[in-house]
């Protein structure tokens, strides 16, 4: 270990310019579209390989735009895990975050709540258990990620930092708030620790002045109670954070003070695009394999691997695990079971890029049916994955087909802020029995939008409506009563 004093003057090797300029470019071929953020290698080796690049915060704000890995991509791992980490950092992005709370007994580990309850099931505090006690439970994200999502130990900072703390930059967080001067202290002990170490706190907490008075750049992220104390507090930081829920006008002010502005938590491709052209630098990303793409990873849903599929989301994170419906592999299914009005994201299978294709699935409800006038379906059409709820204004619009029990088919169109939408065609089909499957079919052309039920005699309706073209689709269950609907085999041809 190196001392405090001499990390001020041990440096490592700088990659020069040229090498700088020469990898950025060799990217360029695969920057995002529209968005115009760079993958820095998919394809390139692991972290620890000789030829792998070395990240710091000084070659990160380089970048017009860049990633963190937000508690290592929790959408798609368990969160703040070893796996986590290192599957988010061979997506190439330079940058984790990490959250740190202290056992009984002092040893940092990586957790983002100070409760166990969430993420371990068991409702105890860490600070109440020693790191022996702690190492023997595992981090169960099954209810978010699916039920065959692996069960994963919570690592101990010390082990990540050994690993990553010389090639990446790493944001760090204490979230108990007490733990200032250990963490320090270990951070100090890395060689070059000031270029690859970022403090993480809420802009309100007192800890910045001790952390930039070691060298440490600070980011300090306003919640949106801490938005109306913006001109007090952002002297303080040299990056400033911002909710991705917040406004333009809110997202703007941040970006006024001049500084570097990182927006998190980005889950969707719709927020990575709308805050990077407010002038937002980097993405605090929850979602990497979806975000860092604009191209359909899949042809037909994957609930057969009882995992969810990168880009595949509810329609809303703000209500956290609870909102994700049931991922069943036996029956290559998933249950939208909320008691709410609800719709799930199909970002894996889109966007649906040729203009000619059918989209093909099938419905049933499991176990009863609502009343005659509730429905459920699928929505499509939509030009980005913003949140589309049938029955609730959205921002972007589409078509939605529904069906309801009495067997009556009806396809709509939607426009944006408009929570009713217009009834383009309807047919009536065979009535629908709980617990029995219907198969349905959207055929789409640039001039028109065919829809049948393909269940029995094969019913159905075509309309020459050519509003929406988009490429992004969900499935919805259209009513707040909590008789469950159940979707499987959906396909796009």
């Amino acid at each position: 270990m190196f001392s405090a004093g001499n990390v001020r003057r041990t440096r490592m090797p700088r990659r020069n310019a040229s090498d700088s300029s020469e990898f950025i470019s060799r990217r360029q071929a695969i920057a995002l579209g529209a968005s115009g953020l760079l993958l820095a290698g998919c394809s390139r080796p692991s972290p620890n390989s000789q030829s792998a690049p070395t990240h710091t915060v000084g070659s990160l704000l380089e970048r017009k735009s860049f990633f963190v890995a937000h508690r290592g991509s929790g959408d798609n791992w368990p969160e703040h895990t070893a796996q986590a980490y290192a599957e988010s950092l061979k997506l190439g992005v330079p940058a984790l975050e990490i959250s740190v709370n202290s056992t009984r007994d002092g040893v940092l580990v990586c957790h983002h709540d100070q409760s166990l309850l969430r993420t371990t099931g068991q409702d105890r505090k860490i600070a109440e258990l020693t790191y022996a006690e702690l190492s023997a439970l595992r981090v169960d994200a099954r209810a978010w990620l699916g039920p065959e999502t692996a069960l994963e130990p919570i690592p101990a900072v010390r082990e990540v930092l050994d690993r990553y703390a010389a090639s990446h930059v790493i944001f760090i967080e204490d979230k108990q708030g007490t733990n200032t001067a250990p963490l320090l202290d270990l951070m100090d002990s890395y060689p070059d620790s000031v270029e690859h170490f970022v403090w993480k706190q809420p802009a309100s907490a007192r800890q910045v002045t001790a952390a930039a008075s070691r060298g440490y750049k600070t980011w300090g992220y306003f919640l949106p109670e801490a938005i109306p104390r913006l001109d007090e507090l952002a002297g303080s930081f040299d990056f400033l954070g911002v909710f991705h829920g917040a406004d333009d006008a809110t997202i703007g002010r941040v970006v006024g003070y001049g500084k570097p502005v990182i927006c998190w938590e980005i889950h969707t491709r719709s927020a990575r695009d709308r805050v990077t052209a407010l002038g937002v630098q980097g993405l605090m990303c929850s979602n990497l394999p979806y975000v860092m793409s604009s191209e359909a990873a899949e042809t037909r849903d994957r609930f057969s691997t009882g995992t969810r599929a990168a880009g595949d989301l509810p329609w809303t994170t703000e209500q956290g695990w609870a909102a994700q419906p049931v991922i069943d592999a036996a029956s290559a299914s998933v249950l939208l079971a909320s008691d709410q009005n609800i719709s799930y994201r199909l970002g894996s299978m889109s966007p649906i890029a040729k203009e000619i294709h059918t989209l093909s699935f099938e419905m049933c409800w499991p176990l009863e049916l609502p009343s005659d006038q509730l429905h459920a379906g699928i929505a499509f059409g939509q030009p980005d994955d913003s949140p589309y709820r049938v029955l609730v204004p959205s921002t972007v619009g589409g078509y939605h087909l529904i069906i309801r029990p009495d067997g009556e088919l009806v396809l709509y169109r939607r426009d944006p802020g408009n929570p009713a939408g217009t009834r383009l065609q309807s047919i009536m089909t065979a009535p629908v029995r709980a617990g029995e499957w219907m198969r349905f079919a959207i055929e789409v052309t640039p001039a028109s939008v065919r829809f049948s039920r393909l269940d029995g005699a094969g019913w159905s309706g075509i309309t020459m409506d050519r509003q929406y073209r988009g490429g992004y689709s969900s499935l919805c269950k259209d009513y707040r009563d909590a008789v469950p609907v159940q979707f499987r085999n959906v396909t796009v041809s």
